[in-house]
C-alpha cells in the first residue's frame, strides 16, 4: 500500500516518521504545485492520502464523497482511493485538536476561548471548542473582533494561536502580549516548530498550561491510518509516538562555567542518541572568519557577546542537536529563549579548581571563582536539569540521560 502527503512544501514534514509506527504502509511525499494537483488527483499512484496547506478544500472537486466529518468542517485532510478508484474524504484534524485540547487541565464549560486566526485552521479549533462548551470568539485583522480591540476579552481563560505566527523559520514573535490577560488558565498553539513559540514560552513564564502542535498531529495521523488501513489502532499509540518524536526533534542545550566539559560530554551524548553535535564557539569563529581570542581583541566581549547571541538565534531555531555553548551565554538573558524554544539547557557544574583557562580570554584575565558567583545565579534561571561533573565524562552523560528520561 502506498500513502503519503499531499502540498505543496513538505521539506520539514514529520508525518513519514510517525506513519512509520503507524502501520507497514508505505508513506512518501507528494509536492505538486496547484496545476499538478487534479492529475495526481485523478491518476497517482496512492492508496490514502494526507492533505496539507493549501490544499484541504482544492481536493473536494475531486471526492467522490465526503464523510461527516468533512462536511461539517468544509475540509479534507485524509483521503483513501476506493477499489473502484473514487475518492472518500474525511478530516482527521478534528479529532487531532480534540484530542490535543483535553491534554490541557482546563474546564472549558461556558469559558471564553479566543480563537487567533480565521483561516484554515481556525475552523476546526472553533467546532471542537464549541462542542466542549465554550463562548468562542475568533480574532482577525478586520471585523468586529480583531488584533486592535483585545481589552475587550481580558476576561478570555483560553487562547488558540490556529495562524502561523512564530513558526520556523519566523520564531520569536507572538500573536498577541499575554499582558492583556489576566484570566489565562491555558493556551493552546497549533505550531510544533519551534516546540516552544514566543507564545508558549510567554505562557510558562507566567506559570500557565500550554501545549503545542505536536500532540494534535499525531492523534490525527493515527486516525488517518485507521482510515488507510481499516483497522483500529488504540488511542495509547499517539502518547507513545508522540514522546518519540518529540525525543528526536529536542535539543539537548550544555551550559556552564568554561572548562566544564560541555564539548567533551555533548559529543558523547550526541553519539549516544544519534543527534548532531555543534558546538557553538566554533560556529561563533566560523561566523566571524577569525578566533575568539581575536574577536576580544578587535571588538571586546560586547562585539563577542552579539556575535554570540547571533550564532545562537540560528542554532536555537534547528531541531535534533546536543548544542555545547560558551560559558557567558547566560549574561544575555536575550538568550534564553533562543535556546529553550527548540531544548531542554542542561547545567554542567565542575569543581572550579578543575577548570582550565588555556585559550580562553576571559578565564585568563578573571577570578574564575568570582565569575562563577556572578553567572551562578544566572546559569540557576537558564537550567531545566543540573548535573556535576565531578567523575568521568561518559559518567556525566549517562547522568543527563537519566535525568532526561526524568522529565519525559
Amino acid at each position: 500500500m502506498i500513502c503519503g502527503l499531499l502540498g505543496k512544501k513538505l521539506s520539514h514534514s514529520y508525518s513519514p516518521q510517525i506513519h512509520q509506527q503507524l502501520g507497514t504502509y508505505r508513506y512518501d511525499l507528494f509536492e505538486r504545485s496547484g496545476e499538478e494537483l487534479e492529475d495526481f488527483l485523478l491518476n497517482g499512484t496512492f492508496q490514502g492520502l494526507n492533505v496539507t496547506i493549501p490544499y484541504k478544500k482544492s481536493v473536494i472537486p475531486y471526492c467522490r464523497e465526503l464523510s461527516p466529518q468533512a462536511k461539517k468542517m468544509g475540509a479534507v485532510n485524509t483521503i483513501v482511493k476506493r477499489s473502484d478508484g473514487t475518492l472518500i474524504g474525511h478530516n482527521t484534524d478534528y479529532f487531532g485538536f480534540q484530542s490535543m485540547a483535553q491534554r490541557l487541565p482546563v474546564a472549558y464549560r461556558n469559558k471564553k476561548v479566543l480563537v487567533l486566526g480565521s483561516d484554515g485552521a481556525s475552523n476546526t479549533v472553533c467546532a471542537v471548542m464549541k462542542e466542549l462548551g465554550a463562548q468562542v470568539v475568533v480574532i482577525s485583522r478586520s471585523g468586529e473582533n480583531n488584533y486592535e480591540n483585545l481589552n475587550k476579552h481580558a476576561d478570555c481563560a483560553v487562547i488558540v494561536n490556529a495562524t502561523p505566527v512564530g513558526m520556523y523559520p519566523n520564531t520569536g514573535i507572538s500573536p498577541v502580549s499575554l499582558n492583556l490577560f489576566p484570566n489565562l488558565e491555558g493556551v493552546l498553539d497549533l505550531i510544533y516548530n519551534p516546540a516552544r513559540t514566543k507564545l508558549i514560552l510567554d505562557a510558562q513564564q507566567r506559570g500557565i498550561p500550554t501545549e503545542n502542535g505536536l500532540w494534535m498531529l499525531v492523534a490525527q495521523a493515527k486516525e488517518s491510518a485507521e482510515w488507510f488501513t481499516g483497522e483500529n489502532i488504540s488511542d495509547n499509540k499517539i502518547a507513545h509516538i508522540y514522546k518519540a518524536i518529540k525525543r528526536n526533534m529536542e535539543n539537548i542545550v550544555l551550559i556552564g562555567m568554561p572548562g566544564c566539559g560541555k564539548s567533551t560530554v555533548g559529543a558523547l551524548l550526541a553519539q549516544q542518541l544519534g543527534k548532531k553535535f555543534v558546538d557553538a564557539d566554533a560556529q561563533i569563529e566560523i561566523h566571524a572568519g577569525c578566533t575568539i581570542p581575536e574577536i576580544f581583541q578587535n571588538q571586546q566581549e560586547e562585539g563577542f557577546r552579539k556575535i554570540e547571541t547571533k550564532v545562537l538565534s540560528e542554532l536555537g531555531k534547528q531541531s535534533g542537536m546536543v548544542i555545547a555553548t560558551g560559558g557567558g551565554c547566560v549574561t544575555r538573558q536575550e538568550n534564553l529563549p533562543l535556546l529553550r524554544q527548540n531544548g531542554t539547557i542542561v547545567w554542567i557544574k565542575r569543581n572550579i579548581a578543575e577548570l582550565p583557562t588555556d585559550g580562553r580570554p576571559l578565564s585568563l584575565t578573571t577570578d574564575l571563582l568570582q565569575m562563577f558567583e556572578t553567572r551562578k545565579p544566572m546559569y540557576e534561571k537558564f537550567a531545566d536539569i543540573t548535573v556535576n561533573n565531578d567523575s568521568t565524562p561518559t559518567e556525566t552523560a549517562t547522568r543527563i540521560l537519566s535525568k532526561l528520561e526524568e522529565t519525559e
